[in-house]
């Protein structure tokens, strides 16, 4: 029988996966955005100088004197050894005198290393800029602001409110139930205190209908995140949305949440695909580094989720170099069956929320319907096994298990990027 290889995204290169044509019903990927005609420096210098509902950034920085730059931190894509010497320029072009600081927003995740910032942000950065790293759990660094719309007190890093400019880089994905990354998100989750974090991910506030990829318009984690940039007083933000390479071939600046809604409409233009359904989905979770723990892998296993027909199985690829991704994620996953976990977080109000809860719940409601078949050489398969995943070392190997579950006819959908899209319908 005729067979199709796909490529997968797994860790810093890519797994094969290969299906028989007649098995084979829908290979799902992003359209190709329309070509811009200029390099990446030129699209981020043309955002910069072009701010939507803003002055420019030099403009803003004229007569400041301490201001304070978020980026973005080790499990992201954002090419900031790119975009923030450019960031920088503007600045200093407006501020000469200023000081300058840089913090990583980590939120919930442990902090970024010196060996990884020198791969994010090159060396020349790291070297000769001051830059601090967000830890959410050091109550002394937070400062409390105000009560969210949905009831949760809104603590952030002291550093934000001590400045007089606030500014942010990120880039603009699909996300599962944030809707999209970006924008207000560089300030909660990201440089927010844990039990601020833990309310705005709560049982509640994922459970809503709205708290799924590609939804901004009444989805309640939204709402808290952009009340929370507001309070903190976000005045900027550069934002990029990048190719499957991670190639920068958009660039949007200016107000917070016009320029981000901006980049969104972008991203969900050429990211929005119809849903297929399928009785084996195969997904990867976009490779390094946002595959290099279980915790992230719940992105593109909830995007394989919409796409799964009825008992469904779901294949998915993640290098898991860094295993399950934190200790209270770890301690969750292992505390049961799928039942268990989904009914134990239900029981949780939102201000008692636990760290990393909302990935197990997403999980546990995903595997309460479909079995999860886990190719990755980056965790014990005994764990991969008590966690309610069935470990497969090949996605090859992992779809013989699945035939063997769904017989050998079973419909194959392939979203070989499961970060990269939303699924409609």
């Amino acid at each position: 029988m005729p067979q199709k290889r796909i490529d997968i995204p797994y860790h810093k290169g890519t797994m094969p996966l290969h299906v028989e044509e007649k098995n084979l019903k829908a290979i799902i990927t992003p359209l190709p955005p329309e070509a811009s005609g200029k390099d990446e420096s030129e699209l981020v210098l043309t955002a910069l100088r072009n701010p939507i509902d803003s002055p420019t950034l030099r403009e803003l920085a004229a007569g400041k004197k301490k201001i304070l730059v978020i980026t973005s931190d080790h499990t992201r894509s954002m090419p900031s050894k790119l975009t923030l010497p450019l960031l920088l320029e503007e600045i200093r072009a407006g501020a000469p005198g200023a000081e300058i600081d840089i913090i990583i927003a980590t939120g919930s995740h442990r902090c970024t290393t010196e060996e990884e910032q020198r791969v994010m942000f090159g060396d020349g950065i790291v070297d000769n800029e001051n830059i601090y790293v967000h830890d959410c759990t050091k109550d002394e660094d937070m400062r409390e602001v105000c009560v969210l719309p949905s009831g949760a007190v809104f603590c952030v890093n002291r550093m934000a409110l001590e400045c007089d400019l606030l500014v942010a880089e990120g880039f603009i994905e699909p996300h599962f139930f944030a809707g999209f990354s970006g924008g207000r998100k560089s300030v909660m989750p990201g440089i927010a205190s844990i039990t601020t974090v833990n309310a705005n991910h709560s049982y509640d506030a994922l459970k809503s209908p709205y708290s799924i990829s590609g939804v901004l318009e009444k989805n309640p984690v939204h709402t808290d995140m952009v009340a929370a940039a507001r309070a903190a007083k976000l005045a900027f933000i550069l934002n990029v949305a990048l190719d499957e390479d991670k190639k920068i071939i958009a660039a949007f600046s200016g107000d917070m949440e016009t320029a981000h809604l901006a980049g969104c409409e972008f991203v969900g233009a050429y990211s929005m695909r119809p849903a297929v359904r399928g009785d084996v989905i195969v997904t990867g979770n976009g490779g390094y580094p946002l595959d290099q723990n279980l915790y992230q892998a719940a992105k593109a296993v909830s995007t394989a989720e919409r796409c799964a027909g009825e008992n469904g199985v779901i294949i998915m690829l993640s290098g898991c170099i860094d295993g399950f991704g934190g200790e209270y994620f770890h301690d969750l996953i292992l505390s049961g069956s799928a039942e268990e976990i989904d009914d134990k977080l239900s029981e949780i109000p939102p201000e008692e929320t636990i760290p990393e809860q909302w990935n197990a719940q997403i999980f546990a409601r995903i595997m309460k319907k479909h079995m999860v078949i886990l190719v990755t050489s980056g965790i014990d398969p005994e764990l991969i096994g008590k966690a309610n995943f069935v470990h497969a070392a090949t996605a090859d190997e992992a779809l013989e298990i699945a035939y063997s579950v769904k017989g050998k006819d079973a419909e194959v959908v392939v979203i070989p990027d499961g970060v990269a899209v939303v699924i409609a319908g």
